[in-house]
């Protein structure tokens, strides 16, 4: 045998041998449906809001959005072991989306991701923040957890009723990332526009209750749409990269969410508790969501709590409940304000934690400010502000920042 027929055989069975090592571990969805096909254990998870929790759907556990599509995998795949996992909480976007990632999405070790934030950060949004929130969530699925993932576009009923995706900011740049991202996209809105226009679906027939969630028919409707993606994903044989350099800012891919328990003795007036057992509905059920609460009491006439942060965004994440009160928010010594509307001199922004309006306790998460500068820290200062009410309380389980260092550090 000629030594260069040899080298090329050596060459051919190196490589050969090279080929499942640098594809072990990428999120591939052929990979995935061979892993199912072959019965192994997978884990799902379903990442969002009230769209993916499935709010007036008739019994949310079997006829969401998620629980359709969870149903369909198993009949798809009827050897395959699956373990479905709802990370949604209703009326919270990509930005809450960020810091609840490691806890709620790779501490279940995903094998594939439906992500739904297109609705909550504004189908027909431009927001520069929202953008980068949600690309870094889709980055990091595929960079941290190493899982295909599917990115859902919801609608609000006002999305369908347009009758055309023209100039939807949102969608746009979702859309724009997921395909930057090799991941295929669940479009119901543009399902839901074509449907209403060829007399398969009514507007009332998607949406029989409220504006904002859809019935059992409506998520039967959203289920289309994510099967469809995926299925996509297998036939396009589609691996989810990151590429080099992200669209947006990076702002979010450096985060911290620093519970204020973890960070040394509390001011007077503050303790650590647990989050309540009940909610006003059952995704806000925040003993799910929060593993304590530091507490600050009317009673005790609490000082302020005053941490020392870099980033360039501020958020506070804990519980609001109906005997929750506000709080002010004092930055480097300078109160947040805001101007009043129609002009004249600038008032202090209080922050309201109560649920009162709902009736129950549900999640508070507050973003604070945007656009701090990350070359030098900051002191932030929380000041609750309780009016005439020994029983009002505030509840707050995190501080989180993103961007610059993302640190978060106690002041005495």
């Amino acid at each position: 045998m000629h030594l260069r027929s040899l080298v090329l055989i050596v060459v051919s069975i190196l490589m050969t041998a090279a080929t499942p090592a640098a594809q072990a571990g990428e999120p591939s969805f052929r990979s995935f449906d061979k892993r199912a096909k072959a019965g192994e254990r997978l884990s799902v998870v379903f990442f969002g809001a009230s769209l993916t929790w499935g709010a007036n759907a008739s019994d949310p556990v079997y006829t969401s959005y998620r629980a359709q599509t969870g149903n369909w995998l198993e009949e798809h795949y009827p050897k395959a072991h699956f373990k479905f996992w709802d990370a949604s909480i209703g009326g919270t976007n990509s930005q809450l989306g960020v810091f609840r990632f490691e806890r709620d999405v790779l501490g279940r070790k995903p094998d594939l991701v439906f992500i739904d934030f297109c609705a909550n950060d504004g189908a027909g949004s431009d927001d520069p923040e929202t953008r980068a929130s949600y690309e870094s969530l889709i980055r990091r699925i595929i960079l941290d957890a190493k899982a295909p993932v599917v990115a859902m576009l919801f609608p609000f009923q006002w999305d369908v009723q347009r009758g055309s995706t023209a100039g939807m900011k949102g969608l746009e740049t979702q859309t724009a990332i997921a395909k930057a991202y090799n991941a295929p996209v669940g479009d119901a809105i543009s399902l839901g526009i074509a449907r209403v226009k060829n007399k398969e679906m009514t507007i009332k027939e998607i949406w029989p209750a409220d504006g904002v969630h859809p019935g059992d028919a409506g998520y039967g409707m959203f289920t289309d749409a994510a099967k469809a993606a995926f299925l996509e994903g297998i036939e396009r044989n589609l691996v989810c990269r990151a590429p080099e350099k992200m669209l947006y800012a990076p702002t979010y891919m450096a985060n911290a969410r620093v519970r204020i328990s973890s960070l040394g003795p509390l001011p007077k007036g503050w303790i650590v508790g647990r989050p309540n057992l009940s909610a006003a509905w059952y995704d806000g059920l925040m003993s799910r969501w929060l593993d304590d609460v530091t507490i600050a009491s009317a009673k005790e006439k609490p000082q302020p709590l005053k941490v020392k942060i870099n980033g360039s965004m501020v958020l506070l994440y804990g519980e609001e409940t109906t005997k929750s009160g506000g709080y002010m928010v004092v930055i480097d010594n300078n109160f947040l304000v805001v101007e009043r509307p129609g002009g004249g001199p600038k008032v202090t922004t209080t922050f309201t934690a109560s649920a009162k309006r709902f009736g129950g306790t549900r999640q508070h998460a507050q973003i604070v400010i945007t656009g701090l500068d990350t070359s030098v820290d900051h002191i932030v200062e929380i000041i609750p502000v309780f009016e005439g009410d020994d029983e009002q309380e505030l509840r707050i389980e995190s501080i989180c920042v993103a961007g610059g260092k993302a640190t978060i550090e106690g002041v005495k």
